[in-house]
């Protein structure tokens, strides 16, 4: 996933300057779920005060001391603005407890109460190795497709509803993010 996040920031994020949206990166996310108080963690996140929506990939691990662990992946869209957190799992409602506590946990960091919502629309996938896919997908549409192209007085539906995900195509997607890094990086040093 940390690729496509430095693609979409880099590519998206950081020319719209009146964007603040943060992507949260996954080991940020896994911390804030395995740790008791949220507020000891404040210096180590990116400062909110300014920002509209976060996105943090959500994973099911429960142990703090096992790098890598877990088997699923979904995706908590919080939209500090309206108070809510939309959380979509390809493979409902394996990860609702994880998104519900980094609601909670979010909540009280940021200092305000956050509605949770299972999103039971999102696309489901058909086989147990997609869902890392899917939230890259996921990610890149509601940024981009919703989010990204409505104008700051706009209620946006952060439905997927009838969004069709293509599991083969979102990796193909993602090997030429990396392939263009890496390309960028041998131009770089040479």
């Amino acid at each position: 996933m940390p690729p496509l996040f430095r693609y979409l920031e880099r590519d998206f994020l950081s020319q719209q300057h009146s964007s603040n949206i943060v992507l949260l990166r996954p080991s940020m996310s896994f911390m804030l779920i395995q740790t008791p108080n949220p507020l000891t963690l404040k210096d180590a996140l990116p400062n909110f005060s300014k920002t509209t929506h976060i996105f943090l990939p959500i994973n099911d691990c429960r142990n703090a001391n096992q790098a890598e662990g877990g088997s699923h992946w979904s995706l908590l869209l919080v939209s500090i603005v309206d108070g809510v957190a939309f959380h979509y799992d390809s493979l409902n409602p394996s990860n609702k407890d994880e998104a519900i506590t980094t609601t909670k946990k979010l909540g009280i960091l940021l200092g305000k109460q956050l509605q949770f919502l299972d999103k039971p629309d999102s696309t489901q996938q058909e086989n147990s190795s997609d869902c890392g896919v899917f939230v890259c997908v996921q990610m890149k549409h509601l940024l981009l497709k919703k989010l990204m192209r409505a104008n700051k007085q706009q209620k946006v539906s952060m439905s997927l509803g009838g969004k069709h995900i293509d599991a083969g195509q979102g990796r193909k997607t993602m090997l030429e993010i990396i392939e263009g890094f890496r390309k960028e990086g041998e131009r770089r040093r040479s």
